[in-house]
This record gives C-alpha cells, structure tokens and sequence, in this order.
C-alpha cells in the first residue's frame, strides 16, 4: 500500500476520532458542527495532496533517477558515433562491446574504443593498413548497391550474411521464382515458388562447412528474408491440390499432413523423416548466422600466448622463414608452412575428401612485445579415390610479414578442424638482417617446386607472390632432411642481389655471377656455370636471379646449390647455399 494512501486512511481515523467522544478524552468545546467542518476541510486538503503524490507528471523526482536520467543524457549518441554502431558495426559488434560502448562518457573515450575495435579485428594489428576495417566498408557499400528493397542494403538480411562472412563461394539464384523441381530430400515432385535465393558458403568459422543459406521474397517485392523453412519458397503451399510432392501425387499421402506444427511444411519423402530429424541443426546454425562473427582461434591462441599444454596426438608441420629486403629499413619475412596430407583429418562426401586447419600465428620482440598476429584457414581437397594415392603430398600455407631488422620470435600454432585434439605449435627465434646500403648483399635463397611470371595485375601482392614471380617454396623439413626433389621434376630457385657496383661513367654494373651443384657426398662439383650481370639488368644496383634446373641427370641423394657473385666493381664477394635431396 503507498504512503499516500496511508495518510489518506490515518486522516478519516483521526475525523472519526474528532466525532466520537473517546471513554478518556475530555469532551471538545467545539460544536458537533464545528468539529464536522473542519474533518471537511482537513480531508480536502489531504486528498489534494494525495492526488499531487500520484500524478506521475507532479511528483517530484527521486535524486537518484535525476542523476541517472543526466548521465543518460550526457551519453546519448549522437552523429557519427551513432551511426557507427547502429549501422557500420551493427552486425560485427558483440553484445558486450556495445554494452560498454554506450557506457562511454565522452568522445574520447569513444574514439579510443573505435580504434581498440578494429585493431583487435586486423590481421596485422602493427599495420596502420587494417584489411578487415577496409572489408567492412567495402561489403557496406556493396549491399548497400545490390540489396536495397525499400531499407537500406546493410540493413536486409541478405546484407547482415555478406557484411558478416562476406561473398559466398556460389550462389543459386531465382529471381522471379517460377516452376522448381524438388529435390528427393523436400518430397520431390513440381511446384511453383516465390523468388528465392540459395547463398552456399565453404566454410564459416564457428559454423561449420558447407553452409547452405536460404533467402525468400514472399511479398514479390525484392524484400528477401533468410529462412530455415525449405518449404517458406512455395508459392503453391496452401492451394488444396497444387505443388504436390510424389508420394501425394501416388496416394501415398495426403497434403494437409503436411501442417503438422514442425518447423517445415514439407511433404513426405524417401529421406523426409532424416531430414527433419535435422531441424534443431538448421535451428542452431541459423542462431549461429545471427550472432556476431566471431574472432576467431581464440584456442589456438592460448597454446602461444599461456603455452597450453597439447592433449591430443601432435600436428606436425614444417616451418620455413626467408628474408628479402623490401626497403631501407624494412624487410620482407615470407613464413611457409607445410603440412602432408597424410597428417590431416579428410572427411568424404558426395565423393570429395575434405581437410580443414586452421592456423594462428604471433610475432613478438624479444622483450615479449606483440609486434603482429595473423589467422587463417587452410583447405585441402581431393578426389575421395585419389586419396590414398596423395597421402605423401604436402600442403603448403604462406604468409608474407614486414618487419624491421632486428631479433624476434614467431610462435605457429595449427589445428586439424576435423579433429580438433589433434594440435601442433612451433617456435623459434629468428634475426632479421640490416640490409646496409654500402655492403653487397642478397635475400634467402629459395628452393622452389613451382616458379613462373605473375598477371600485371597480380604484381607485388598475393600469395606466393615475390615481385612479379610465384614461387611455392620447398621447405626443409630440418637441417638433416633438406628440400626434396623427384628426378622428373625441376629445381626452382630465386634470389635477389642488392648493393651492386655501378660504374659511374658508363652507368652499368659489371658482376660475375656462378652456379655450382655439388654432390654431398663426394664433394664434386657437378655443374659449374656463370652469368654477367649486365644479362640480368646491366644498369641497376639490385638483381633478381631466377634458374630452373631439369633434375633427370642427377642421381638419388643429397646435393647443394650455391651462388656465387663477385662485383668487380667495388671488389666484393658474397655467395648464398642451399640443400635439397632427389629422390
């Protein structure tokens, strides 16, 4: 009972009291008159004050929702901060980071969490480049164009799917819907639909593989909503008789079985009753697609940053690092990573066999300061028959840094998705090199299994990419078991020279440069030719070196390729080496 309404009972008490003559109290001097008048006027008076008390546009104000109203007040967003969350990151966003950035107070604070947002989400978190910031936008705009329907583009559900996991691999489009034959799984038979479209995505991480999503246009109106009801596209759905499945076009069964309260009106089929048995997968994945992406390899993280202990069988996998000078004080770090076939988790289906690993990646000073880390998947595929045949096949996942010349350490940690106990981690310490602008000087030699001259437009960036040239590196798999070769196949190399002499008059370099073979195990040379630098680039100070040697003559066992460069210019020398192994 409210306060008021207490006061307002103690007040009719207190008159009756003043009317009836208490066996104790004195009598009143008042008249009987006198005293029923002022109950009147007391009454008044507290049923006006009453009144005030329950007008909620009268009553006064707690002081703890006065000073909880101001902060909101003082927190309420405004342009651009509003439209950054309600709009650009409205599908990125966490439920607790948008929990806390509304709790922010000032712009400054606001503007510190912006920057921390992204920098969380860069694949290179000491790049000012943040690829992931620049996605987002570029798949803003990109539903912005191609998805509008009355609302903006980002705001349609087919923008939420492609803002969040971006384009997917194919796409089963039908636009104005028409006549559709059911696959065996939904009834089969013939049927008309609304226009519907069937986005199918490879793999998402923290969904799963093969993701399959839905869009319906029921209105007719371009307004495309994402569905998990297969049966959401049939137009013909509750016309008595039409868009029959085969077992009611046999009298097998009847279509208003159909609407059973599942989550589908599908009619039955030969796999109808495995199919539904499914419902609470679709269910979960469709809550899955909903909630934010997430940052991925969280896992994989803690096995580098808390050096978690492995509990499975170990993922073994071989690391190659290389240098090449990228500017005066920068340098390009290429890391390989190889992974035979025969160590991952395939799975089969429809004939294809399927390995999935993902990879995390951490470099750090050697005071234990984070200077980049870097995510990825890797996905192997084969034919299911050619499986065992490829089992000794590798792998190989490449990830080029750039990094200042100094002492780091690169922590590697992979994950066979299959199998998710199934985890490997590698560290090591590496020196980056100080190319010095007065010393001849080259990059890591490179052994390569595949080296060829990229598009134009392909130049300077990619995978595998070095220049204008892709190479697939062959890593060494220890110092004691180099790069392997087959006899039938080629020996790759690549390598960069810099520093080079020019003579000042002529403006043109003038090195030798030497190739030698050498049989490890009896020290012969087996090839031994030069090459002036003025066939490579006669007026340059920098050389790119690139052979390819035909294995057949040289027998089973391990060799090594050295170069050899003499400038005659300022009188240096310098030679790089590198073994491998035919097999």
């Amino acid at each position: 009972m409210s306060q008021s309404r207490i006061r307002l009972i103690l007040v009719f008490l207190l008159a009756g009291v003043g009317a009836t003559p208490s066996l104790y109290a004195q009598p009143s001097a008042k008249s009987h008159d006198q005293q029923a008048q002022s109950a009147q006027d007391n009454s008044k008076d507290q049923n006006s004050s009453a009144s005030q008390d329950q007008n909620p546009l009268k009553r006064k104000r707690p002081a703890w929702l006065v000073r909880k109203q101001e902060k909101a007040y003082r927190n309420e967003l405004k342009g651009p901060y509003k439209k950054w969350l309600n709009e650009t990151v409205r599908w990125i966003i966490t439920d607790k980071e948008r929990r806390a950035f509304l709790s922010l107070t000032n712009d400054e604070e606001r503007d510190a969490f912006i920057e921390n947002f992204w920098r969380r989400r860069n694949p290179n978190p000491d790049s000012p480049y943040n690829s992931y910031r620049e996605e987002i936008y570029r798949r803003i705009a990109y539903a912005n164009q191609h998805f509008s329907d009355g609302e903006p583009g980002w705001e349609t559900d087919r923008g939420m799917i492609y803002i969040k996991y971006g384009p997917p691999t194919s796409i089963d489009d039908h636009p104005s819907g028409g006549m559709y034959n059911r696959p065996i799984s939904q009834g089969g038979g013939q049927t008309d639909t609304y226009p519907f479209t069937d986005w199918h995505y490879r793999y998402i991480p923290g969904i799963g593989e093969n993701v399959k999503i839905e869009f319906v246009d029921q209105c007719m109106c371009g307004d495309y909503q994402m569905t998990i009801d297969r049966s959401a596209k049939d137009a013909l759905l509750h016309v008595p008789g039409a868009g029959q499945t085969l077992y009611e076009q046999m009298g097998m069964a009847q279509k208003k079985d159909r609407f059973n309260g599942g989550l589908e009106d599908l009619g039955p089929g030969p796999d109808s009753a495995e199919e539904q048995s499914k419902e609470f997968d679709r269910l979960e994945q469709f809550a899955k697609l909903e909630a934010p992406p997430q940052i991925k390899f969280k896992d994989l993280e803690s096995f580098v940053t808390s050096h978690k202990l492995l509990t499975g069988p170990f993922f073994p996998f071989d690391v190659q690092t290389d240098f090449v000078r990228i500017g005066q004080n920068a340098v390009l770090v290429p890391i390989t990573l190889q992974i035979k076939q025969k160590d991952i988790t395939f799975k089969t289906q429809d004939g294809v066999s399927k390995g999935v690993v993902d990879i995390y990646g951490r470099v750090t000073t050697i005071t234990d300061q984070v200077v980049t880390s870097f995510e990825d998947t890797v996905e192997v595929e084969q034919p299911a028959e050619l499986l065992s045949q490829t089992a000794d096949q590798a792998s190989l996942y490449w990830k080029a840094l750039p990094l200042k010349p100094g002492r780091y350490r690169i922590d590697l940690a992979i994950k066979d998705v299959n199998n998710p106990n199934h985890v490997g981690t590698w560290a090591q310490a590496i020196t980056v090199p100080q190319y010095n602008d007065n010393s001849l000087s080259t990059s890591s030699l490179i052994l390569a299994s595949k080296m060829e001259r990229v598009p134009d437009k392909n130049i300077g960036s990619g995978r595998f990419t070095l220049g204008d040239t892709l190479l697939w590196p062959r890593v060494m798999q220890s110092e004691a078991t180099p790069a392997s070769f087959k006899r039938g196949q080629s020996l790759n190399f690549w390598m960069q020279v810099y520093n080079l002499g020019v003579n000042e008059k002529t403006k043109r370099n003038d090195a030798t440069i030497e190739y030698q073979i050498i049989n490890d195990q009896d020290h012969k040379t087996l090839l031994d030719t030069t090459q002036d630098s003025t066939s490579i680039a006669a007026d340059a100070d920098q050389l790119t070196i690139e052979k390819k040697l035909p294995l057949g003559s040289l027998q089973p066992g391990k060799y090594t390729v050295r170069i050899k460069i003499h400038d005659a210019i300022s009188g240096q020398n310098i030679a790089q080496s590198a073994p491998f192994v035919v097999d």
